[in-house]
């Protein structure tokens, strides 16, 4: 079925267009690289996979609860309307709010398949090309399986949000090739990491939890990339350049938040938008869920070297300056064991069912005739 016919409101256009600048580099230095660099490279090699072989399509999902969300966590709870929704209401509502996770997930991993396909491109060092090239190619794959989640399991997309689209806009505007870095691993990625990491923690759902399991053991090595790549360049930028980029950052995490919200959804339950920015900015769980969601930005921030007086004073703002003192490589070393624990899990259980049907066909045989 085409995706223009299960989107709730259709896009105005098939596609969208961002003109590209700034300078495609070659680099004639083929022996040279970063040992660091150039061992995560062989990672990204080592570790592909493919979305329609290990995950488990057949298991089936309740396109009206697929996550397991519970009704705190919906907007529209303990507001005046709540009382008023039927059960089969609350269900739809639920159906929508995954649908628009979903969905933002799906267009982000699109926009970090543009991003690291442009990192390819302007990017100065061969072992930063060498990755991006890999990353290209996770991401097709992210993209890929959140598409046949929506269509398959779910059945209802919703167009991009207008501040993800607007990040991703300046992201690909600018002409300076750290900049894809900046706005793709640092910004979105991060934020995409932690969304993920709170559904893949607290979802009863095999399926969705393979799926973020698994994209979240790739995301991982790009944060990893993004650090080493942006930590060595701002190391020799000028005050004033660093500021730049401070300022990026500031506007970009306001973007975030402000994309959190979720009002599209209570607006296609007859919510006045106004409205549905109120219940959203009130909610408790909401609040506490978009605080969380900078977990991964704020460390990785101040790792690379980003954190002037402005900026700290923008995370005082956002409540979340303290996220500064997280240890990103314990997140990111904890996303690769819980795949591969949950790939360990699975392969035990194949083979003990495999186990018990060489038993139950032996025991058949052995049976008098």
């Amino acid at each position: 079925m085409p995706t223009f016919d299960v989107y709730t409101s259709t896009p105005d256009d098939p596609g969208w267009a961002v003109p590209a600048t700034g300078a495609a580099r070659f680099s004639w230095e083929y022996d040279d690289g970063r040992d660091r660099l150039l061992a995560l490279y062989q990672k990204g090699k080592d570790k592909q996979w493919d979305g329609t072989k290990r995950i488990d399509w057949d298991l089936e999902v309740d396109p009206y609860d697929p996550l397991g969300t519970p009704d705190e966590a919906l907007a529209l709870h303990g507001t005046k309307h709540w009382a008023k929704l039927t059960a089969k209401d609350r269900a739809e509502l639920r159906r929508h709010y995954a649908s628009w996770q979903f969905s933002q997930f799906l267009h982000g991993e699109q926009g970090a398949m543009i991003c690291a396909a442009r990192i390819v491109e302007s990017v100065p060092d061969l072992d930063a090309k060498f990755y991006s090239a890999t990353q290209t190619m996770d991401e097709a794959r992210h993209a890929e399986i959140y598409g046949r989640f929506l269509h398959e399991k779910i059945g209802l997309l919703y167009p991009i949000n207008d501040n993800l689209q607007s990040l991703l806009g300046d992201t690909l505007r600018d002409s300076r090739w750290d900049m894809p870095y900046l706005g793709m691993q640092v910004l979105i990625e991060g934020l995409a990491l932690a969304a993920f990491g709170m559904i893949r923690d607290t979802t009863d759902k095999p399926l969705p939890q393979q799926i973020l399991a698994y994209v979240m053991q790739d995301e991982a090595r790009h944060v990893a990339f993004g650090r080493m790549a942006l930590r060595d360049y701002y190391q020799q930028l000028t005050d004033a350049e660093l500021r730049e980029r401070e300022e990026f950052v500031i506007e970009g995490c306001y973007l975030m938040r402000d994309r959190l919200r979720g009002v599209e959804v209570l607006e296609n339950f007859g919510i006045p938008k106004a409205e549905a920015e109120e219940y959203s900015e009130q909610s408790e769980f909401l609040a506490l869920f978009r605080k969380l969601l900078f977990s991964r930005i704020v460390p990785c921030v101040k790792d690379i070297g980003l954190w002037g007086k402005r900026l700290q004073q923008a995370y005082v703002d956002l409540g979340v300056l303290e996220l500064g003192d997280s240890s990103l490589d314990l997140l990111m070393s904890q996303d690769e064991e819980i795949a591969e624990k949950l790939d360990a899990q699975r392969f035990a259980a194949e083979e003990r069912e495999r186990a018990a049907e060489v038993r139950r066909t032996i025991e058949e045989g052995a049976a008098p005739g």
